[in-house]
Formats: structure tokens, sequence, C-alpha cells
């Protein structure tokens, strides 16, 4: 396989690089030995000349518009900004502009002896500073942080157009401290805020300005291509820090202006001998790569091996060139508005949460994260570092569902009249956030509901007017994935007496009806259906959280729940209960996916949920899904402990003015502190998230570690191969003979997860090679063989029945009415056998009846991917947990949960042929038998070997994707399965290891 090379002849290769400025201010730079005083010469930011306004009247004719932010849309305004920063109008003296004193320090400089020569690092909340002060702003600073004024409550409003420019330069501030202000070129740029208290409830526009062609800056829209945070605009990360302010989000004090009684606070500073400065956090955060940061090299041409197998070779490949892509990440960024939090802010961006709730946004403190053992950086395991890069995380912009719901809508249930409900209802889960939030702003004035569609999840604010701009905000809430406020405003149990006609509530009584309307109590909440809480509040699992940061930021007070910590949590989105649409109506409704159910069914249920106690208790194992799928312990079993956070404090911060008091912001470390991994095998998915982020629309590295951690997608991937290794399932080869002239062995797979293996949507699989194999280790005889798509194949490679749906010309399907596939086996004696733990499920047959469908059904249809076609079941030999209950057990947990005996029945296996080891569950043992005179003639066998892999999208599937739907979904999967590079990685030839047996020697 050839890997793109990074040449003129790619296109995601062609893009002009920014300075990149290394991360994080605590990087070590050699000070040159010796003892000196600090000496004007080395202040590199010197200029020989003031850099002060050169066209007053140019700044006078911007001042109205930079005043204004919420004016004009960002890319106009930023074009004023850029006009009049870059010719320093906010140093307009004559104008009533004010300034600090001097250059200041706003931490520590210190110098350790490291290799026979000084190290500095700096330790400030920025990089010394100068900041000018617009004359509202400094009139204001004067009027109420000065002597008797200080503190008084209520405190004054800053008033809008106020304008603070915090100039940042090199360390350490000595170095430059006795240079007129207006010599010093801000080497490290300026983060500015502008009052704006109309247009978002911190009332501020935050931003990081790069000064003159070397500044670094360039305007935020178009985005970068690499996807990440915006350099400007409303409620951004610098409220982690700033949220700590006593009030208005601001520590200013006017003691440090120019003419004002008072000094400003002073630190160690450790700067007898000067050197070049480290480097800038702020400048490092807003500054990363400018082109296209891959996790490995994807394939400059579709691999024709791929392409062959899937069949797919008739059908014309995107290219590099034509490939659709996302919309950038760069746009997802959605804000409690001015006097919110309202209804209309009830969802919000996860860009909300990251400066606190990822790891290392302060540039001082590394809470939540762990040294990595394999370099020389961290492990980011705080709840937004965790999450980014999960399938949830990813779920707003999974390639995989998108170009499933152009099937929905295209081919499998076409009518006009059927599209928009299909889609809504999809959508209500994989863009969850836009989809609610759509029908929470448009229901007051349609008074229905009104369906929320694929195109607008692709709707963008740039260029201004262009046709999707009305939905742009709700399509970052979708492309943001199942995030923060999907979860964390869960109303559950108790809580969601009363809250049913709220206005955040919109339209979930009409959707728990259309999906789930024979089921009561929490069966009602599935399929996503669940309500949720006002938008002032947000819920937790600690006790006694600090509210008031939050609180000064969003204007939503932080509650601890115990119910976040539930299974049902999980249980309301992965309990998938649908209606069977045929010709635009509904037969009846079928489960579509059991996770949940199958958990609660098994050895590890926990026996309780938010309304109460379930029948039959607790289970042997009882574990809760948050406790596998968020850990809490380290690989040892050390159970983690940690801050929540990462904010300003007052006890182990540099000290500032006008900060909330130690009892407000100082934060305690927290047993129980889990990471939000969330992760089952779907390593597909990120390996195309690891190599595409450019057609995907993401940053693949995170906003705040930056170089200091390990990049997120990457650790996903580590998740998920521990998982597959070390918590999935084992395989055991026993009873291995040789005798009458046939080889025979007995393969057991032991499961060791808390519900089916796999579980979740229907289309997943697993599936078992047994080998045997030479003294060399080549393999004599094999069931199980892939091909490079991995389908499944004989010895000849020709594919097993079942494999493929589709003839080569995606015109017709291949005897449909015979629904091949692999039966369940409980013994294998050819190579042209495989066993495979799968769901399969058939359309329903023309003109169906509620009665023709269901479980037990006989299938009359065929074989479909369709998650609205599902008629029944024809096969789910899926391995049960370990401790199944039998189905009068079930049938009493169903009902208690507020659902059917039907749920209980789905719940169960099909196909199995009266295997016992599905009467209880926790694994099938199947017997090999085969001839010796299969094996090649001379041949001498050694040892078996049973190896368990699994299978994300199988082939059927993506073929399925490919010959039902057109457009730009389909295409860009197309693109990306035939130019994914997994060659010798976990995953190659499209089939995830889980475990093997290794080689079992015969006797």
């Amino acid at each position: 396989m050839k890997s793109a090379e990074r040449g003129a002849e790619t296109r995601w290769c062609g893009v002009a690089r920014r300075w990149y400025a290394a991360v994080i201010v605590a990087v070590g730079v050699a000070l040159f030995a010796g003892t000196s005083v600090a000496d004007p010469a080395n202040c590199t930011a010197e200029r020989p000349e003031p850099l002060t306004p050169t066209d007053p009247e140019l700044c006078k004719s911007l001042i109205a518009a930079v005043r204004d932010p919420s004016a004009l849309p960002l890319d106009q305004y930023e074009a004023k900004l850029n006009q009049f920063f870059g010719n320093y109008c906010h140093r307009d003296t004559a104008s009533g502009w004010r300034r600090d004193k001097h250059v200041r320090d706003t931490g520590p400089f210190t110098a350790t002896l490291a290799a026979g020569a000084w190290q500095g690092t700096g330790l400030g909340t920025h990089a010394p500073v100068v900041i000018w002060y617009s004359p509202d702003m400094a009139d204001w600073l004067v009027r109420n942080r000065s002597g008797e004024s200080a503190g008084t409550d209520p405190t004054r409003p800053i008033p809008d157009g106020a304008i603070m420019v915090k100039e940042m330069f090199p360390y350490p501030a000595a170095a430059c401290a006795d240079v007129d202000p207006v010599k010093l070129y801000p080497t490290s740029g300026a983060a500015i805020m502008i009052r704006d208290s109309k247009a978002s409830h911190d009332g501020w526009f935050w931003g990081w300005y790069g000064f003159g062609p070397q500044g670094g800056w360039s305007p935020d829209l178009p985005p970068s291509p690499n996807n990440g945070p915006s350099n400007m605009g409303f409620a951004q990360y610098c409220m982690n820090c700033h949220a700590s302010a006593k009030d208005n989000l601001t520590f200013a004090s006017p003691r440090n202006i120019e003419g004002e009684p008072g000094r400003p606070l002073v630190y160690l500073s450790q700067s007898w001998s000067l050197a070049p400065s480290p480097s800038d956090h702020h400048r490092a955060v807003t500054l990363p790569p400018d082109d296209v940061r891959r996790l490995g090299e994807p394939l400059y041409q579709a691999d024709r091996g791929v392409d062959q197998a899937l069949r797919a070779y008739l059908l014309k490949t995107p290219t590099w060139d034509s490939v659709p892509v996302m919309p950038s990440a760069s746009y997802d960024n959605t804000w409690v508005a001015a006097g919110g939090p309202h209804a209309a802010d009830q969802f919000v961006t996860s860009s909300q949460c990251l400066g606190c709730h990822d790891a290392g946004s302060t540039g001082l403190q590394f809470d939540m994260t762990v040294p990595n053992p394999h370099g020389d950086n961290l492990i980011n395991l705080s709840p937004y570092g965790t999450w980014r890069s999960s399938p949830m995380g990813l779920a707003g912009r999974d390639p995989f569902f998108f170009a499933q719901l152009a099937s929905e809508i295209q081919t499998f249930h076409p009518a006009p009249d059927t599209q928009g409900v299909v889609q809504d209802t999809c959508l209500g889960c994989h863009g969850i956030q836009g989809q609610r939030q759509f029908h929470i702003d448009t229901f007051p004035e349609a008074g229905k509901c009104v369906d929320f569609t694929r195109e607008m999840v692709d709707a963008v604010p740039w260029p201004d007017g262009n046709p999707t701009a009305a939905h742009a905000k709700y399509g970052a809430l979708a492309r943001d994935g199942i995030s923060c406020t999907s979860c964390h405003r869960m109303a559950l149990g108790h809580a969601a007496a009363g809250v049913a006609d709220a206005p955040e509530n919109a339209c979930i009584a009409e959707r728990q009806e259309f999906l789930n309307p024979d089921n009561t109590g929490f069966a009602r909440t599935f399929t996503g259906s669940f309500f949720v809480g006002g938008p002032d509040k947000l819920i937790g699992p600690f006790e006694k959280p600090q509210v008031k940061p939050m609180k000064a930021a969003l204007g939503i007070t932080s509650e601890h729940n115990a119910a976040i910590t539930s299974s049902e949590v999980c249980g309301s989105c992965h309990s998938v209960h649908l209606p069977v649409l045929q010709d635009g109506n509904t037969v009846t409704h079928i489960y579509e996916q059991t996770t949940y159910p199958e958990w609660a069914f098994s050895a590890y249920r926990t026996g309780t949920t938010p309304d109460g106690t379930l029948p039959l208790g607790p289970g042997s194992l009882a574990q809760s899904c948050q406790e596998c799928h968020m850990p809490s312990k380290a690989a040892d079993g050390t159970p983690m402990r940690s801050k929540i956070a990462s904010i300003q404090e007052y006890s182990n911060f540099p000290e500032t003015e006008n900060n909330l008091a130690p009892e407000d912001i100082d934060l305690s470390l927290r047993d129980g502190f889990a990471a939000h991994t969330l992760v089952g095998l779907n390593v597909f998915l990120i390996k195309i998230a690891q190599q595409f982020p450019d057609v995907l629309g993401i940053p693949t590295q995170d906003p705040m570690m930056g170089a200091r951690g390990v990049d997120p997608l990457v650790r996903t991937e580590q998740a998920m191969l521990d998982m597959a290794s070390n918590e999935t399932a084992e395989v055991t080869v026993s009873k291995v003979s040789t005798t009458g002239g046939r080889l025979q062995a007995t393969v057991t797979v032991r499961s060791r997860t808390g519900h089916k293996l796999p579980s979740g949507v229907g289309f997943r699989r697993a599936f078992l090679e047994f080998q045997v194999l030479d003294g060399n280790g080549a393999t004599l005889w094999a069931s199980g063989r892939t091909n490079a798509a991995g389908a499944l194949v004989d010895q000849a490679g020709t594919p097993l029945d079942g494999e493929y749906w589709w003839t080569d010309d995606c015109k017709s399907r291949i005897r449909p009415d015979e629904r091949l596939h692999q039966p369940h086996y409980q013994r294998i004696t050819g190579q042209n056998q495989a066993q495979i733990y799968q769901e399969l499920v058939s359309t329903p047959p023309s003109n169906a009846t509620a009665q023709m469908c269901g479980p037990g059904k006989d299938p009359q249809g065929m074989l479909t991917t369709s998650f609205l076609s599902i008629c029944t079941t024809v096969k789910d030999n899926r391995i049960l947990p370990q401790g199944y209950l039998s189905l009068p057990e079930r049938t009493q947990i169903a009902k208690a949960l507020g659902a059917t005996e039907d749920l209980a029945k789905e719940a169960g296996s099909v196909g199995v042929d009266g295997d016992p080891d599905y009467d209880t569950g926790g694994g099938d043992s199947l017997v090999y038998d085969l001839p010796l005179s299969d094996l090649p003639a001379g041949s001498r066998p050694i040892a078996v070997q049973a190896t368990l892999y699994y299978q994300a999208a199988p082939p059927f599937y993506l073929q399925d994707r490919f010959c039902t739907a057109k457009g730009d979904d389909p295409e860009r999967l197309k693109f990306l399965v035939g130019h994914l590079n997994i060659d010798k990685t976990a995953a190659d030839d499209w089939k995830l290891k889980i475990v093997s047996s290794g080689a079992v020697a015969l006797p």
C-alpha cells in the first residue's frame, strides 16, 4: 500500500504554516551563567521608536464599531479590530487611553541550575503584561476599585464598550521594566476584553491578537485548516480564570494604572541573568499548527484491495480534491445569551465547558492528568479531554451514521412525508443538542414540532447571509455530538416529575408517544426520549461543588445528583425502540438495540434505578455502566483522585487582586474521579478521525494541553485496544485430539462484558478464526479467514454466503428471499463455515400487519440494515453476559421498567438451536471437527489456535451504504473507507483482534 506523501500533489498539505509556538510557559530556557542585574539591552521587545497611532483619524473612525462587537458578523468585526490594533489605536493617550505603570509580572519567574546552565521558568497567569484601558474602563476601575469604593455591594456593572488590552512581553518583566511601554512590541500579542453585556451572559468579547506580519494572528473566518477554537468571540475559554474574579469577570485594579496610587503586586523574580523568554501559554493555545495535523498517514490512492473486496470497484470513488468535508469545528461555539440562562440556552456546545473541565487550561496546574509512562508528556484524564475524542464526542460527525441516514431517506423510506420524521428521529440521538434546541426555539411560534433535518447539521454562520446561516446555532450544537449538556441536565426519577410541560422539554412528550406509545415510567424515555431539568442548573456526581465560578461564567448552578451515576443515564439512549415503517405507515414498534436491558437482565445489574429498586435485586457481579465505560481506577486498581476542574484558584495560584475568597474557588481532591472515556471497540471510527481530521472537520490536538499532552485520539484508541484485550472476552482451546483420522478441538469464548457480545447497533459482529498450524506457524486449515475488507472467505478466497448482499454493480440484491447467512454452529467441519456472533434482522413482507412482526415471528422479508424497517430477528447468537435471567425473570424487570414482555423477548437469543450455552449466558463453546485428510498433502500439523475478532462495520454493511444512497454522506464514507490506512495495525483487514488462545500444541 502506498501512503499519501506530504508533497505539492496533495491538497491537504499545501497550506502555509503559521509560526508554531510550543506549549506551556514552564519551558526551560538556558540562562547565561553569571549574576548580572537586569539590563534594558536584554529587552527583546524594545523598539527604537514608539509604537503609537500613526493615523489618529482612522482610530476615531473605528472606535464606535470596535466598542460594539455584537453589531457586526465576526469576520467584519475582526477586520475592524485588525485595523484598530494594527494601528496601535489603543495606545492613544490623547484620546484618554491609560496604561499600567510599567511592564509587570503576573507570577513568579524562577531559575534552576541544570547541566551547568540556569534554566528559567515563568509561572505567571500571563506572560509579563502592560494593560491599556479605554477611558471608560479606567474610569470604572478608579470609581469602583479604589480605596473605600472597592468591594461595594452591589458592584456597578462595567459599561458597554469598555476595553482592556493586555499586551504580553518576554519573561521576566525585569528585562523591560525600565523601557517606556510605548516602545515595547507585544511579542506574545495581546489578550483583549471588550464589554458587550447585550451579547452574552458573561458580557465580554474575548480574544487574542498578534501585532504585525510576524504576530501570528489571522482572522478566524474562514476557519484555519487545524479546525481549532477561534482566537476571538463571546464566551471564550478565558473564563476558566476570569470567573474567579469577585465581579465583572476581571481582576483589574487601579493600583496598576499610571498616575493612580499604589504599586502593582510583585513576585519572586530570579532575573539576575537574562536570556530568551520561555514561550507563552496563551499564545500557544491561540496559535496551534495551521496545517492539517494527522495522526497517521492515510492513503493517497484508494486501496485497490479493499475496493475490490467490497465489490465497490464499479462505483466511482471521490478523490482528495472532491471528497465532501464536514464543517469545521471552529464554528461550533454557542453560549448563554445575555439575561440567560433561559430555555433558548438549554443546550450549549462543549466550548463552554472545555476551559474549566479540560486539563492544563490555566497553563500552571495540571490536575486531571498522569505522566505518560512511554514519553515525556501527560495523559489527559479530564472530562473534556477524554470525552471529546470518544465515539460520543464524535457522534455528530460520525460518517457511518450520516451514510446510514442517507440510506434511510433515499431508499428505505423515501416518501416525502416520511423523510422528515426519519431525520428528526435519528438526529434526536446523534445530533441531540441541535435537534432539541431547534424544537425548543421553534415550537412557541410554530405551535407544532418541526422536523430537524440533515441539512441543518451542516449550517454555519459564515459567510454572513449564506442560506444555512439562520440554523447555524443548531448545526453547531448537532455537530458537537452527545455533549456535556446532553447528559448533565437529564431529569430522571423524581426529578422528571412536573417538568414535561416546561419549555425546555418541547416536543419530548410527542417523541415519547411516537417511539414508546405503550411504555410507561423509565421505558417511556427509551431512544433518548428523556426529560431535562432547567437551563440554570447542571448535575454532577460530587457533593458540595464550588458554584460561584460556573455561576459567574454561565449563570448556571452546579448541583450534586446521584442519578448521574446510574446506568439509566446510559439506558435511555441505549435502549432503542423504533417504529417499523412501511410505505410511510407505522406497522408496529420493535427494539433495534437493547444494550441497557441486556445489562439489566444480567449478573451485572445493580437492581436499583432513580425510580427505585427492581425485582430480583442486584446481580452477583453488580456494576454500573459507568464503572466500566468511565473508569475511576488506574490500570493497577488504584482509585483515581483528582480535582474536577482547572480554574484560577486562590491558594495555589499567583496572587491577584479582586478575586473571590478561597472558600469560593479553591477546589478539593475528589475520590471517585472518573474519566469520560466512553468507548467500546469501534477502533475504525477513531482511525478515521486520526487520519482524516480535515474531512471530519475536527482538530487532533487538545486545545488546552497542546503538545504537553498525549493526543486525545491516540489515548482513545489505546483505551479501546486495552478494553479489547483485557475486558472483553477470553478464548481457550481444550479437548484437542487427533484420533480416528480426525482433528477435534473445543473452543470456548467467555464473555467479560455486562451486555451481549457484541452489543449496540445490530450490524456490529464478532467472529472466530480457528487455525491449524504447522511448525513454521503457517496456516494449513482455517475457519474464519477474511479478505482485505474483512469479508469471511473459504480456503479458495470465495466469500461465504451472506458476506455480500449486492451484485457488483449495485443493481440488485443477491438472492434476497433466502436471507443468506452463516447459522449458529455448535460444530464446524469445513472451511466454508464460520462462527459469527451477530444479529440479523429482516424487513416486513408486503402489506405487513402488526401481527406479522415482533419477537418470535417468522421472517418473510429480506435482510436489512435499516433501523426503521426491522420486522423480526432472523439470527441473534451474540454471546450473552454472565448470569442472564430466564424469560419470566426478564419479564418481571421489563415490566418494572415500564416496558412490555416484548422487551424481555427481544433481548433473548434467536437461532441458537437449543445450544445450552445460551440458557444462562456467559460464553459459548463449539467443536471444530475436521478430517486430517483435509490438510494439504505432506503437511504436518503442530498446533491449533483460536482468535476472536470484532467488526464495527462488516462488509455487507458498507456495501449496503454504497448501494442504497448517493450524495455527500455516502460519498464521504466511500472515500474514507478506501483511503484509510490500517495496514499492520490492530484493525488490519477491517477486523479488530480481541483476544487469542495462542498456539495450543497437538497431542
